[in-house]
């Protein structure tokens, strides 16, 4: 359950804290006080988008945070793990999400940065929202599979999860198949092009690396005059008197005296004996290097003729050596490809075939399932709409066959009749914006038991209805949250006083002319000045007042009964 919710700076919420409790909660206030960005609060907490239009004028941001507390074998604590985000199971679950004015949103659980996809994921396990917008998802017949196969539950998922797979498989054979006939079709006019560069790649017996080695070899050979002239002076220099023959006469001179002076002169003894050796060796490898200096023309000719056909090469099929050969193995597969395309292509055809057919049976049995969950389904929703002042409506799933698609061969479609004697007829064609109401609460109801979502929240799901169905939607948001959480927005008092906490959005003007909302947990004396004011408008009586504290003891007889 959402056990506290503090908002800092969201529109005209300037800094609120509220705790909330089990059971069912209303949010009543007059239009305009800023209920629904108590909501709005809660959408961002469950990984809504945000934007900076959403905080208070002349704030740099705003914070929300949310405190949820859980049962161990919720859910929400697997996804928690899967994601890599710390959590105690026998602790609170802290949600914090800030919208900063530059247009950029943090958010954070349990005190570690999320991203928002991340903390939607974990919202959509904490906080279910219904506004007036989920009306209009009622209509969209696409969801309406969505819905029934989660009321099947365990019963498809498993047969839903294998007939994806195999869908998943039969797709990509359908997609290599159909390529490979396209490229038949293209391919039989560069297959003799790809058989010519094939030979001329293969001919020139490629190595990775060659160019590079041949280039420095190119250099050596084209500068070998030089390179020898420069290395026999330097090799005379450091061999000749000026060379090791001075340093080896400043050694024997400080070997001579040093013993006066050893603090000072051993360390410069040493330098000079290291350097005498270093340069001795540098001389030795001179006079091997000067000997190894090769003056071959006809080699050099050979290198130039070698990299006149890399570069041709280059030019027509890579930068590098290494692309070449790349390609050389990508044109030879296609060429393989071709030569062999109607074996494959009857390979192809024929395994698309199996997988069609093995689909073809998956299907069925999801429509078998599907067919048994709908039935009770409507069954379920008939009964719920009963309780809601709907008690003669007929609800059906009706189901209708499709393509082979990632969801099987069946369509769903919600249908409706409120009329005796008038056949079900799509929702769109029947249903009034109250009626559409208790449709929807009436899924709720079912799903509520099935998702285990902790949090359920109605934004005015009682508007266009009055009367009877008023004080049938609040009983049902009462018996709702026995299974969970109820939040509700509402500016009926049947549905307000059939709560267990009842909450007044309250907008005031400060002494700065600045507009700002509080959220006050009614007590029960105040809960009746409230309900008086729902009833009476903006005069309150003795009258409304009495009217006011029946209601409240009338709906605890409710409750308790």
């Amino acid at each position: 359950m959402l056990r506290e919710l503090t908002i800092h700076n969201l529109a005209v919420i300037e800094n609120v804290s509220v705790a909330f409790h089990a059971g069912f909660h209303v949010l009543t206030g007059e239009t305009g006080a800023g209920k629904s960005i108590v909501i709005d609060a809660l959408t961002l907490a469950a990984g809504g988008r945000g934007s900076a239009e959403m905080i208070r004028h002349g704030c740099d941001k705003a914070d929300i945070e949310a405190v949820f507390d859980l049962p161990p074998a919720h859910p929400v604590w697997e996804t928690l793990e899967r994601l890599g985000i710390e959590s105690d199971r026998d602790e609170t679950l802290l949600i914090r999400r800030e919208l900063l004015s530059h247009g950029k949103s943090s958010a954070r659980i349990n005190g570690q940065s999320v991203t928002l996809t991340m903390l939607k994921e974990v919202g959509e396990h904490l906080v279910n929202i219904h506004g007036q917008h989920e009306h209009q998802s009622l209509l969209k017949t696409e969801k309406h599979l969505e819905w029934l196969d989660l009321f099947a539950g365990e019963d498809i998922r498993e047969e839903k999860a294998a007939y994806r797979q195999l869908h998943h498989r039969y797709v990509g054979v359908s997609r290599e198949r159909r390529e490979l006939e396209d490229k038949s079709r293209q391919g039989m006019q560069m297959l003799d092009l790809y058989r010519f560069q094939l030979e001329e790649i293969a001919s020139a017996r490629l190595k990775a690396g060659e160019d590079e080695s041949l280039a420095d070899e190119r250099s050596k050979l084209a500068h070998a005059e030089k390179l020898a002239e420069a290395v026999t002076e330097a090799y005379d220099l450091l061999y000749g008197t000026k060379g090791l023959a001075a340093l080896s006469r400043s050694l024997s001179r400080l070997q001579d005296i040093v013993k006066f002076d050893s603090a000072s002169l051993q360390p410069l003894v040493e330098q000079l004996q290291s350097a005498y050796y270093s340069a001795e060796d540098a001389s030795f490898q001179l006079r091997d290097y000067k000997e190894n200096i090769e003056f071959n023309p006809e080699r050099l000719a050979q290198i130039e003729q070698r990299l006149d056909v890399l570069h041709g090469l280059k030019r027509k099929y890579g930068e590098t050596i290494e692309d070449i050969l790349v390609y050389q193995a990508k044109i030879q597969a296609e060429t393989e490809q071709l030569d062999n395309r109607e074996e494959l292509l009857e390979k192809l055809t024929a395994q698309e075939a199996q997988l069609r057919e093995e689909l073809q049976e998956r299907a069925k049995k999801l429509s078998e399932i599907r067919r048994s969950a709908a039935r009770v389904l409507a069954r379920q929703i008939e009964q719920e709409l009963a309780e809601l002042q709907m008690e003669r409506s007929v609800f059906e799933v009706k189901l209708g066959a499709a393509e082979l698609t990632s969801t099987g061969i069946d369509t769903a479609e919600f249908i409706l009749s409120t009329n005796p004697g008038e056949p079900p007829k799509p929702l769109a064609k029947i249903a009034s914006g109250g009626e559409m109401s208790r449709v929807m609460l009436a899924l709720k109801a079912i799903f509520a038991r099935i998702d285990e979502i902790p949090v359920l929240v109605f934004d005015e799901v009682d508007t266009g209805v009055s009367g009877r169905a008023a004080q049938a939607i609040a009983e049902k948001l009462s018996l709702l949250s026995r299974h969970c959480q109820v939040f509700a927005i509402t500016h009926l008092p049947q549905v307000a006083c059939m709560a267990d906490h009842q909450y007044e959005i309250r907008k005031q003007v400060n002494e700065r002319s600045r507009t700002h909302t509080s959220v006050l947990e009614l007590s029960p004396e105040q809960r009746i000045e409230e309900l008086a004011r729902m009833l009476g408008g903006v005069e309150v009586t003795e009258k409304t007042r009495h009217h006011a504290q029946e209601m409240l003891s009338l709906a605890e007889i409710r409750k308790n009964a």
